[in-house]
Order: structure tokens, then C-alpha cells, then sequence
């Protein structure tokens, strides 16, 4: 290793060889398997499991012609001849996927002097979610900075890139703040709320830290309205969309360097999209694919979908070019913000499942509920549960509160105007007796009255024997109207992907970069490590979409 590399390259350095170590590439994977290590590594399992992981990892893996290994969710793509194709038409960037970090990356390769084209499977520019964040960087200090990188780190357990992390801290302010100013052009609803709905960085520093906070709404109108209205205004700077044209695969030189994408329209003919300076893809993660889940995250075979047409299309194009893939052990969202209000979603009140019985110390945070819910029976659901009293029983708790007049609008009962909810998903329900309200939330009455009642005896003594919640969130449920949020955790999206370098290019297994192949967005690997998505930062998500869109255009146009 070079002496003058700075300790964050050293520490990008391990973690570049620890995915081309582990991760999944077609030249790696078989070698591994076949010593009993690969996949099976990242389970911790040893002999007999790990006999059965390897069995189960392996029913997708066969031996292609040129010696690498083929899966089965990622067939090789059947040679396309120049006699098929239609047209030929050539761009400086081809942008491959049009949501929150694809229409920024074209926009922003656009305003730096590129041509560019987009290709969207769908008829529409596709996106979710309301809100996306960066750091108000002037209004930061250093120290608080670099604390944010640091409990982020911890969060993803450590196994994320810090130089990501770094690349989202000193540029997503600038970059939310760009897509803010560009989306309102194109006509957008959408404002800046600042360090406001930050909740989870209490505690991060005592230093100034302060937030760039976009929000796409009030709901139903969302990001992917946003996104829409950001994609008028990179029509007017120049940008060609192509939709309904879904990218079938990308075509490399001679040297393997990625020069241009085919792809199909619904009439079945292809079209060459030739990119002098460099391909971004930012197609999206794979949550409807059920062979590359049950493979990379069997914890999820039990839960809902949020999304459609995420099959994994763009990692089989740049695994067969000869990318990465992050180990197995890949980070999951899911959450649900539209049962009741999301500022109260980590109050630590009476958790019950779907029986109605208390299973977890509910200081647990939402985004983690999940990890209680995975069997068959429970697939995520589970209720929140407090009385009257609640507004002054948790005034001190993290979050926000929402008065019972207030909370009105979460419940399909009420006939409250459904303001700034989606009212199809509103779960909230109120009930002078216990009873009535283990009905409304879907519970066993018997099993739901008994839990409650135990909890009660548990709050009155000062100490939960039964799972360890402090005496002080030990709030009792007594007063009538008694209330429930009956949350419902679905899969929003997958946040692991392939590997890329800081300026997010895709690596082979040799670490080495794959000529004009980026990739970004949720295909994009390295900023995420963790079991589940932190929520500390409420909108890194979107914000780190944007931002890595943002930088990756600017990038690739100046090559």
C-alpha cells in the first residue's frame, strides 16, 4: 500500500477488499463455493448449517462456458445482432433508470456540457418516499460532521464505506439544495424543513450540526411527483427521455470498457444508446425478484412488497460486465409511516403482535421491528397501544406527539378530511374499551385484554421483568378511549448492491475500475452495512440518491 495514501483511503482500501474478498462476482463465486467459503462466509455458520447454506446457495449457481459462474436470477444476456437493431443514436451519458438518483444524474451531466439520454422501462419517471437530506454544511461544525460520518458508521456495524459516508456529508447540503431549486423550476411541491424533523440526531454531538431537509408534498403528491417535475426541467436543459424502453444490456469494447446500452421497446425491436463518456446506471433493487431475495435476503420471504418491477435487471447487467456484488447480509427498509403519525413511530408504548401478545422491550426502533415479525403468522404487523393520558405520559419522549385531534386524520373511522395522508393506509383506531379496540386492530380480544393487563401490573411495580424497559417509558394503560396503531412493516426498498469506487464507478474483483460503467442509487453498494436501514437521519435515503446523482453527472460529463 502506497505511504502517502490519507487513513481514509487505508480504510477504504479494507473495505474494497473485503467485498472483493466476499462479495459475488462470476469469477469469484464458484472458487469460493467450492472451498466451502463464499456465501457460506458471511453466515458465520460451520458444519453441518453450513453444509445446508452452501446447498442452498448453490441450487442457483451452474458453471457457464468461460469457466465463471452463471445464477440463475442472472441468465446471461442471448447475443443481440447489429441485423436486429433498429437504431443507433449516440450521447455523451446514457443514464439508465429515471428516479430520485437517475433524473438528477441527467440533469446534472446536462448542465455540465453532456448530451444526454434517459431509459425508463416504465411510461414515467419513478420514485417514492417525501423526504431527502443533506448537511447544511456552512451551517455545521467540522467536529459535528465528522461525529454524523462516525454514528452512521456505527449503525451500518461498521461495514460501509467511510469515504461514501464522507462523499454524502460534504455534498448532499449543496445537492438537495440544487434539486430543491431545480424540482420548484420544473414546477414542484416541495420545501426546505431543515434541522426540524432531524429527531434522531439527538445525542450525535454537542457541536453545531444542522441539516438540509427537502420534503416532496404533502402526501399523496411525493417525491416521485418530484422527481416528474425535476425531469420538465431536465427536458428543457436538453436531456432525452426514452420511456418504455427498458435496457436489455450493455455493450463493452474489446478491453471491456462499457461504451453503450441496447434496449427494447414494447414493439419488440431493439436500439443501440452509444455513450462516449460513460453509462450510469440507477435502475433500481430487487425486492421483486424472489430468487435473488431467498438468496442474498432470506429474512424478507414473509413480507410485503412496497414496490413493482424491481428485478434486479440492472445488477444482471453489470454482474455480466463484470461487477460485484456486495456479500450476503444485504440492508433492508422497512418501515411504515402511514398507520399513524410517523414522529411517534419510536415512543416506546405497548407493543403487542398480531394475537396480542407483548413481545419485544419497545424501546426497539420501528425501522428493527421487523426482525420480531418475520415468521408467517405476524409478516410484520404489530400494534402500538396507550390511553388517554398519552400526551402527558410521553411529553419527553423522542419524536413528536399528535393531539387526538390531530391524530383524527390517521383514522379510517373518523370522517376527519384525510389532509396529507395516503387514506388508504391510515391504521389508527380509538375505543373506550379494550376489548373493542384489540377487534379494530385485529387481535385475539382474550390474548390483547390479558397482555395489557400483565404490562399494567408490570408499570405499577417500576420494572419490566418480562423484557427490561426502563421504569421511566414504563407508562401504564388505563384511561379510556384507549388507542392503537396497527403498523404494518413492508418491504420500501434494498440498499445493497454493487461495488463502486468514491466516484462511483464499478469495480471488477481485481478492485479494478470498469471502464465508463457507474452506478448509483439503490444498485449502488458500500454506503450501507447494517441489517437495517438507521433511521437516525430521517431522509438519507433520498438524500444520499440525489446526492450521489448530483456528483456521479457532474463526474461522467467532465471525463
Amino acid at each position: 500500500m502506497s505511504k502517502n495514501k490519507t487513513p481514509e483511503s487505508k480504510v477504504m482500501d479494507q473495505y474494497t477488499s473485503h467485498v472483493l474478498h466476499n462479495g459475488i462476482s462470476r469469477r469469484s463465486f464458484l472458487s469460493r463455493a467450492a472451498m466451502g467459503t463464499g456465501a457460506v462466509a458471511f453466515t458465520g455458520l460451520t458444519g453441518v448449517g453450513a453444509q445446508a447454506a452452501t446447498a442452498n446457495n448453490m441450487e442457483y449457481v451452474a458453471k457457464s462456458s468461460d469457466g465463471g459462474a452463471t445464477l440463475d436470477f442472472m441468465p446471461k444476456p442471448k447475443p443481440i445482432k447489429d441485423s436486429q437493431i433498429s437504431s443507433t443514436q449516440t450521447f455523451d451519458v446514457v443514464v439508465v433508470g429515471a428516479g430520485a438518483s437517475g433524473v438528477p444524474a441527467a440533469l446534472s451531466a446536462a448542465e455540465n456540457g453532456a448530451k444526454v439520454a434517459v431509459l425508463q422501462k416504465q411510461a414515467i419517471v419513478v420514485s417514492q418516499g417525501n423526504t431527502g437530506s443533506g448537511l447544511d454544511l456552512p451551517n455545521c461544525d467540522k467536529a459535528a460532521v465528522e461525529a454524523m460520518v462516525a454514528r452512521l458508521m456505527s449503525d451500518s456495524a461498521h461495514r460501509c464505506s467511510p469515504d461514501l459516508l464522507r462523499e454524502w456529508a460534504y455534498n448532499s447540503g449543496e445537492a438537495v439544495s440544487w434539486v430543491i431549486d431545480r424540482a420548484k423550476k420544473g414546477g414542484a411541491q416541495v420545501v426546505d424543513q431543515g434541522t426540524g424533523p432531524q429527531h434522531g440526531i439527538h445525542g450525535v454531538t454537542e457541536h453545531k450540526l444542522n441539516f438540509i431537509t427537502s420534503y416532496f408534498g404533502p402526501k399523496p403528491y411525493t417525491t416521485g411527483d418530484g422527481m416528474r417535475d425535476l425531469a420538465k426541467t431536465a427536458e428543457k436543459a436538453g436531456v432525452e427521455f426514452f420511456f418504455n424502453t427498458p435496457a436489455n444490456q450493455l455493450i463493452q469494447d474489446a478491453s471491456g470498457k462499457v461504451i453503450g446500452v441496447i434496449a427494447q421497446n414494447r414493439d419488440g425491436s431493439y436500439h443501440k444508446f452509444m455513450a462516449k463518456k460513460g453509462v450510469i446506471l440507477s435502475a433500481g433493487d430487487y425486492q421483486n425478484n424472489k430468487a435473488m431475495c431467498d438468496f442474498f435476503i432470506p429474512d424478507l420471504k414473509n413480507f410485503e412488497r412496497k414496490q413493482m418491477d424491481r428485478n434486479g435487471d440492472g445488477f444482471s447487467m453489470v454482474y455480466w460486465a463484470g461487477g460485484v456484488i456486495e456479500p450476503i447480509g444485504h440492508t433492508k427498509m422497512l418501515h411504515d409511516f402511514d398507520a399513524g403519525p410517523a414522529s411517534m413511530c419510536d415512543m416506546p408504548f405497548l407493543a403487542v403482535n398480531r394475537k396480542g401478545n407483548r413481545f419485544v422491550n419497545e424501546t426497539v426502533a420501528m425501522s428493527l421491528m421487523n426482525n420480531y415479525l418475520r415468521d408467517a403468522e405476524n409478516a410484520g404487523h404489530y400494534s402500538q397501544v396507550f390511553d388517554s393520558n398519552y400526551m402527558e405520559q410521553a411529553a419527553d419522549w423522542p419524536g413528536k406527539l399528535y393531539s387526538p385531534e390531530q391524530m383524527k386524520k390517521y383514522m379510517p373511522e373518523d370522517p376527519a378530511e384525510k389532509k396529507g395522508v395516503y387514506a388508504s393506509l391510515t391504521n389508527t383506531y380509538s375505543a373506550n374499551t379494550l376489548e373493542e379496540l384489540a377487534v379494530k386492530l385485529e387481535c385475539d380480544p382474550k390474548t390483547f385484554v390479558a397482555n395489557v393487563k400483565r404490562y399494567n401490573e408490570l408499570c405499577e411495580t417500576g420494572m419490566d421483568d418480562d423484557f427490561g424497559k426502563p421504569s421511566s417509558k414504563m407508562v401504564p394503560v388505563l384511561k379510556p378511549p384507549f388507542y392503537g396503531i396497527h403498523r404494518r412493516m413492508r418491504v420500501s426498498t434494498l440498499c445493497s448492491g454493487m461495488l463502486v469506487d468514491k466516484n462511483h464507478q464499478a469495480l471488477d474483483a481485481d478492485g479494478n475500475k470498469i471502464g465508463g460503467l457507474f452506478v448509483i442509487g439503490n444498485m449502488a453498494g458500500g454506503f450501507y452495512g447494517g441489517v437495517d436501514y438507521p433511521l437516525t437521519v430521517f431522509g438519507l435515503s433520498l438524500g444520499r440518491c440525489y446526492t450521489f446523482g448530483y456528483l456521479a453527472g457532474k463526474y461522467v460529463a467532465k471525463l
